[in-house]
């Protein structure tokens, strides 16, 4: 090993910001480094976290290990207590060039506050190593306090990059490769609160598709529906470079879990925007994230979220079974046994796999615009504008955007051959 590794965990941010580092520890000619970047949103993802540092330090007993990110973050000397841990450094240090360098090797543990961070800088990347899809930070922070959520002690108050900031990284993007852009943060439909003239998240993706032409694709990463402005309801009914994939930030569809979680929409206001959004633009489909075995869930309000699923017509589901996280309120709620929490999530699982298959099956015989994203074997492989992914027999170059009839399914994608 003699380039930065960085292992990646979370969510799209995180992805984001791992690119961020790898351009600052290439410039300052780190070697034999491996970069950890944790994630908190679960226990079982900050214990696989530390059994990826542990494993690094195994197959590489002289690498140097970074390790950073939300629960770094939240607990910074926990894991500096690791024997196999070299350096930790928070979630605004990990963005700063100078983190890198030999400026910042005498501070062993470098975690700030993050609850002071009131700006979120701009950070211009060239690319994703190969990739055409790339994720933009256009937000950062989160000002709701959910009482299952750790985050926004990892990530500090809600804050936004300016318009031109974002223009001018997918400008960079798109010059370099890059097809199709995914607008990322922890809370972007919180997005412009801060900034002044307080714009939306629906008019800066306006402004972005009209400013930058030549970007033939762009997709949003997870949304509060409750929040979804005028302007990006507009973009949904007539913008065809806005694809018709959303994913949405539900949790649960129970009214009384979704009050004890501090949600801010009711089970009526997720199905009211589904079914807007679908008249609006009828092939539209929708991921969710969704939590089973919340504190206090009977088995009929389980039931409210299971039906979720079909009244809301969800695609793509991510599942967790509810995890307590130390100092938030719904670890002293009443909790539902593990084993129920297990149980819930796989049934959530079994509809959301059911979902996907159906919609898998309705696209037989009908034509898909696909990106490609790399070529194995004579076969393309990419993803559709439903965010669906196929195979397409035959070749075509990583960045093309090609129309494929689609001939058959499997469990995990799509089929088909191109025509286009």
């Amino acid at each position: 090993m003699s380039e930065p590794q960085i292992l990646t965990f979370g969510c799209r941010l995180n992805a984001f910001e791992s690119e961020v580092m790898r351009e600052h520890a290439k410039s300052a000619g780190l070697a034999d480094t491996i970069i950890v970047n944790t994630c908190a949103v679960t226990a079982e993802a900050e214990r696989q976290a530390r059994q990826a540092i542990r494993k690094a330090r195994r197959d590489h007993p002289e690498a140097r290990i970074i390790v950073t990110g939300c629960a770094a973050q939240i607990d910074p000397q926990g894991f500096a207590a690791m024997p196999e841990v070299d350096r930790v450094l928070g979630n605004e240090e990990k963005l700063k060039a100078e983190s890198f360098g030999a400026a910042g090797e005498h501070r062993r543990v470098a975690v700030n506050d993050i609850m002071s961070v009131r700006e979120t800088a701009s950070h211009l990347i060239s690319g994703f190593e190969g990739r055409t899809r790339a994720f933009v930070q256009v937000q950062q922070g989160c000002d709701h306090r959910c009482t299952f959520c750790i985050i926004p002690y990892g990530r500090g108050p809600s804050r936004s990059v300016p318009l031109g900031e974002i223009v001018a990284q997918v400008r960079a993007l798109v010059e370099a490769g890059t097809r199709e852009v995914v607008l990322t943060g922890v809370d972007i439909t919180a997005y412009g609160a801060d900034l002044p003239g307080r714009p939306t998240l629906g008019q800066i993706a306006r402004r972005l598709l009209a400013q930058v032409p030549e970007l033939p694709r762009l997709r949003l990463s997870s949304l509060d529906p409750v929040e979804v402005d005028a302007d990006l309801i507009r973009l949904i009914e007539g913008e065809p470079r806005l694809m018709p994939h959303l994913h949405l930030s539900l949790q649960a569809g129970d009214d009384m879990i979704l009050k004890r979680m501090k949600r801010r929409h009711s089970r009526t206001d997720a199905i009211a925007f589904c079914r807007r959004a679908r008249d609006l633009r009828p092939d539209i489909v929708f991921g969710a994230d969704l939590i089973a075995g919340f504190p206090t869930e009977t088995e009929a309000m389980f039931e409210n979220s299971l039906g979720l699923v079909e009244e809301c017509d969800l695609t793509y589901l991510h599942v967790f079974p509810y995890s307590a996280r130390q100092g938030t309120p719904a670890a002293r709620m009443p909790q539902v046994p593990g084993a129920a929490r297990k149980e819930r999530a796989a049934r959530l699982r079994a509809a959301g796999d059911a979902a996907r298959h159906r919609f898998f099956a309705a696209r037989r015989d009908r034509d898909a615009a696909v990106l490609v994203e790399k070529t194995v074997d004579g076969r393309s492989h990419g993803h559709s504008e439903h965010f669906a992914p196929v195979r397409i027999d035959g070749e075509a170059a990583p960045g093309a955007i090609v129309t494929a009839r689609i001939t058959g399914v499997t469990e995990q994608e799509l089929i088909g051959q191109r025509i286009g």
